[in-house]
């Protein structure tokens, strides 16, 4: 159709598409990322601490990873409900709580919340063991508050505890000294408010599932560490930089542990070489004379040991299953052929000697009530000659593995825990 030249240019439809299209597909990533709540409406204004958190995502290596991972929680009514005057940290759920009616700079925010990521990252809560948690909160604050004075992120709002000299101290040396005035100390505020700690011990809301969260917040902390150094973004405390260097080596697993225990204990038998037996191999180089390998038939030492199993219900299923079956696979490995048993509940009951593969099937409560683990072990003291249960096989003590869900007292011997 020819177009009329007095009503202006033609309009450029392919142009116009490429803008629509520019358009749509700008809404849609803004509604993916949580600026919209709609295609239709107009961009969400972002709540209190949003920009301090994208800043930490965008421009601090260091806590880059952790924010990337962490949700805010800006609740009018979450924040009275719990008592929050500024800001919480749930590290289980990856929430950082704050009130929103709280009129702070972008500067006062980036200090709360970097506060808060580390003390998620650090794992604090978990550090807790047999100390007060609120005066190890306490300690944790002034020492996160000083490495963030220290490394000029964002500017510490009023109200908050600083102390130079404490300056260079980990949270544990902290605690050992203000544990000597509880009085004053349980006065003294945390971000979430006066005498109430900052760290969440449970979820506020519905908890987000990590494969690992201990893995999650170490990596996060190592790699955002290595940025920070690799890029010369400034100054960091020797403290930190220790506290992250150790997450970065964690303890041994238990599986590991035992495994280390049976390759220190539980010796392997080793097989005798031999030319009177001549090696699989020798069809293959029949000029080259090879020696074989075979376990004399006659009476060698085999080790065994003893395991003290929690089959009171309290501790959890998969995880004695686990235990089970790492120990009997360790066990045959190294031709173990029995295992002295103990069931331990309300009362100890010796099951004596048995095959390391039926251990999982014996496992069972025969008594109701509490665990007592000490009388467990003292059967081990009481085992009559080995060679009683064989006449051909002679056995070797190594030492008691004990599986329950709790802290095991040393019962003597070599025990891997």
């Amino acid at each position: 159709m020819p177009w009329d030249k007095w009503a202006g240019q033609p309009p450029h439809w392919q142009l116009a598409f490429a803008h629509a299209l520019t358009r749509t597909m700008s809404t849609a990533m803004d509604m993916a990322g949580g600026r919209r709540d709609s295609m239709s409406g107009g961009p969400t204004r972002k709540r209190p601490g949003e920009w301090a958190l994208e800043w930490f995502i965008s421009s601090y290596p260091l806590l880059g990873g952790i924010a990337a991972g962490i949700t805010i929680v800006a609740d009018a009514e979450i924040a009275r409900a719990h008592d929050i005057s500024i800001a919480a940290v749930n590290a289980e759920a990856g929430e950082i709580y704050i009130n929103p009616l709280r009129d702070f700079e972008d500067e006062e925010w980036r200090f709360v919340l970097a506060h808060e990521m580390l003390h998620a990252a650090l794992r604090h809560g978990d550090r807790c063991g047999a100390r007060d948690p609120f005066l190890l909160n306490i300690a944790a604050d002034y020492v996160i508050n000083g490495w963030l004075r220290e490394m000029h992120i964002g500017t510490m709002p009023e109200g908050l505890l600083h102390d130079p000299e404490l300056a260079g101290l980990s949270a544990e040396e902290v605690y050992d000294r203000i544990a000597k005035d509880v009085r004053r100390m349980r006065r003294l505020s945390t971000p979430r408010g006066k005498g109430t700690g900052d760290i969440l011990g449970a979820p506020l809301g519905s908890p987000r599932d990590y494969v690992d969260l201990d893995e999650f917040y170490r990596r996060g902390l190592a790699g955002g560490l290595d940025l920070h150094q690799h890029q010369e973004r400034g100054f960091l405390p020797a403290g930190l930089v220790q506290e992250i260097r150790a997450l970065s080596h964690p303890p041994l697993p238990w599986d590991a542990q035992l495994a280390r225990w049976f390759d220190e204990f539980v010796p392997r038998p080793e097989p005798v070489r031999t030319y009177a037996r001549p090696s699989r191999r020798q069809s293959s180089t029949p000029d080259i004379p090879r020696a074989g390998r075979y376990f004399p038939p006659e009476e060698i030492e085999r080790c065994t040991f003893g395991v003290v199993l929690d089959t009171s219900g309290s501790m959890d299923r998969v995880l004695l299953g686990k235990a089970l079956g790492a120990i009997a696979s360790y066990a045959e490995a190294r031709d173990v052929p029995a295992a002295r048993v103990v069931f331990c509940d309300a009362a100890p009951y010796d099951a004596g000697h048995l095959p390391v593969t039926e251990i999982a099937g014996r496992a069972g409560p025969r008594h109701h009530g509490r665990v007592v683990r000490r009388p467990a072990g003292a059967p081990r003291a009481r085992i009559p000659d080995p060679a009683e249960y064989s006449a051909a096989v002679h056995r070797q003590w190594a030492g008691l593995v004990a599986c329950g869900e709790g802290g095991c007292d040393r019962m003597g011997g070599q025990e891997p825990g």
